[in-house]
């Protein structure tokens, strides 16, 4: 199964095009990524470009659903939603957390692991993993965390990871999802989703707070 995964819920976007075989195995076939510009038609035809592949031979599209940043997610779905109406391919989203752990594993950072989002409002998305090699494991499920909480990990020596932290904590390691991974975790699984349901995952309650109807005076 060929797959193009999508990766923009970070400063760091990128796409990748992976082929699964059924006894579990999966091959980069190319791929791309860019910081600072944004350019997701181009990223994903420069990915196809690599992995000499038409978009026609393209059977499922991987979505990282973050959290993140919110426009770019947004980006990834509109995509993914139009590529599925045109050409009718299987769609999935996975989290961009999930897929970090999965990329600390692979880089060899094994044990203990608080792998940290940028919340914005001086907050951060926070779930904790024991990486081992060859696997991962959630210890604590995603939750928003306080900046102190945060530098308090980071100030006991824990572990901390994820995209651009070291902004904040210079003790901590940058770690950015990657398109190459999504798609090789997309590979395993089968909850396919109709792209009008794929939503950015935010743990804050929105709130819409609608504007009065205009007083018309005579």
């Amino acid at each position: 199964m060929k797959i193009l995964a999508i990766e923009f819920s970070s400063g760091q976007r990128s796409v990748a095009v992976v082929q699964t075989g059924g006894d579990g195995s999966a091959v980069l076939l190319g791929g791309a990524a860019e910081s600072g510009i944004h350019r997701p038609l181009g990223l994903v035809e420069q990915a196809l470009r690599q992995a000499r592949c038409e978009r026609e031979q393209i059977e499922t599209l991987a979505i990282g659903l973050g959290p993140g940043s919110y426009t770019g997610i947004r980006g990834a779905i509109a995509l993914a939603q139009g590529w599925q109406l045109g050409r009718g391919v299987k769609v999935i989203g996975l989290g961009s957390v999930e897929c970090l752990a999965a990329g600390a594993e692979a880089e060899k950072i094994f044990g203990p692991a608080n792998v940290i989002v940028d919340a914005q409002r001086n907050e951060f998305y926070l779930a904790r993993y024991e990486i081992t090699p060859g696997a991962w494991r959630e210890v604590e499920a995603l939750r928003l965390a306080p900046f102190a909480e945060i530098e308090a990990l980071a100030g006991r020596g824990e572990r901390v990871l994820g995209p651009g932290v070291t902004e904040w904590f210079p003790s901590a390691r940058n770690l950015y999802p990657s398109a190459a991974i999504l798609g090789r975790l997309a590979g395993g699984r089968r909850d396919f989703v109709d792209g009008e349901k794929l939503e950015p995952i935010y743990l804050r309650e929105t709130a819409f707070k609608k504007t009065p109807t205009p007083r018309v005076t005579q």
